[in-house]
């Protein structure tokens, strides 16, 4: 299990302590992730949730634009991955030509614009489910959510392959960190619980697993946390790798750096 840790550019994130504006303060976080534990930085410029403003590509890159040259050098140094998150092609775009070395595709690759993108780069892709053409426009699952979430992961990893992306690039993330905008909590809760619980089903494509680990201290969001502990993941997003590290410990299990 490897930790990528979360540094969010755009100053409408819920997780406000993970929020940087400047390259000093990113690279301060970064460093202190790195050093936390992580094996890898997650960046992103636009947020997802309700409470984060649909922005156009130049704000977004003004927001970007000289922490990722930064933390690409940063990364290189300390062997770690660099990905960006974000749905905006040329964003990706710009990314990978300042150093990124993943892509944290939040469209789930839909666009074609980002797929082209994707067969075009040599580095690994995470692949989010996303129930909509992108995180802001997020609707219900009204299914059973591991059903619904593999096989839309059936219908689009044949046609991805089609493009030419190697399969073996691909990482797999359940999308339980976006959602509609008016979701209940314990709506929410149910589903996260229903999907962390059988990621075997997801397990079952033969690709590893991206998780976005619960954050907030609560019960509900520690129980969560231990459950996808239990389960297994390749790769978790992660906001706290010290709470996420002393779950890990409390489960025995270690992280990989």
């Amino acid at each position: 299990m490897r930790l990528h840790g979360v540094i969010n550019a755009s100053p409408d994130s819920l997780a406000d302590f993970s929020v940087t504006t400047t390259v000093e303060s990113a690279v301060a976080r970064a460093c202190e992730l790195l050093d936390g534990g992580c094996a890898g930085i997650d960046l992103g410029g636009a947020g997802s949730t309700q409470f984060a403003a649909r922005v156009d590509i130049e704000i977004e890159w003004a927001r970007l634009d000289g922490k990722v040259q930064a933390l690409a050098g940063l990364c290189r140094d300390r062997g770690a991955a660099l990905s960006v998150d974000s749905w905006q092609p040329e964003i990706m775009r710009r990314a990978l030509e300042c150093g990124a070395t993943m892509i944290n595709a939040a469209d789930g690759l839909q666009n074609p614009a980002m797929v082209r993108l994707a067969v075009e780069q040599d580095v690994p892709v995470v692949v989010p489910f996303v129930w909509g053409t992108d995180p802001k426009a997020s609707r219900h699952v009204t299914g059973d959510p591991v059903e619904t979430i593999c096989a839309w992961f059936r219908r689009s990893l044949p046609r991805l392959e089609g493009t030419g992306i190697e399969r073996h690039r691909l990482i797999l993330d359940p999308g339980t960190g976006f959602g509609p905008p008016d979701w209940e909590w314990a709506d929410r809760y149910r589903y996260q619980k229903r999907v962390y619980e059988d990621l075997d089903a997801l397990r079952a494509f033969g690709l590893p697993i991206y998780l976005p680990l619960p954050w907030k201290e609560t019960d509900q969001h520690d129980e969560l946390l231990e459950i996808c502990i239990r389960s297994g993941f390749d790769y978790g997003r992660c906001h706290r790798p010290d709470r996420v590290l002393a779950a890990m410990r409390r489960a025995g299990v270690v992280a990989e750096s």
